[in-house]
């Protein structure tokens, strides 16, 4: 049996976000109804508010993605805001999109970050010599 650290949780912050797209993804390939889309915004925005706190901005800005209202904090160029602005449903799955990308991409930069310092060197025993 392996020797594991029973802090140590092998489910990522980014494991869970690219999950939760996978499943916008699926729900964008067919016409998802308003109550699946209510309970995967659920699960979203209590993953978010679990690992950012109620009072985040990146859950504020996945709150107004909910709403097609993301445009300036997703920063969408004007073109992409235009083509989309008559189809409500589409363009709100596409900002989600956008908000959940861009918080993956900050995870998986601090993630990174994290696993340099755990499996960095141990500096704390002299080197040997």
């Amino acid at each position: 049996m392996p020797n594991t650290n029973s802090s140590f949780s092998p489910i990522t912050r980014t494991t869970q976000l690219h999950a939760q797209l996978e499943k916008l993804e699926s729900l964008g390939h067919r016409q998802a109804n308003d109550r699946e889309l209510a309970q995967f915004d659920n699960e979203t925005e209590e993953l978010l508010g679990r690992h950012f706190g109620p009072s985040d901005a990146r859950l504020e800005a996945y709150k107004y993605a909910t709403l097609a209202e993301a445009e300036t904090l997703v920063n969408m160029p004007e073109s992409a805001q235009e083509q989309s602005a008559q189809d409500l449903p589409k363009k709100a799955l596409q900002q989600r999109r956008q908000v959940l990308e861009g918080i993956m991409s900050e995870f998986q930069d601090v993630e990174g970050k994290e696993n340099e310092v755990l499996t960095g060197e141990d500096h704390e025993d002299p080197p040997l010599g």
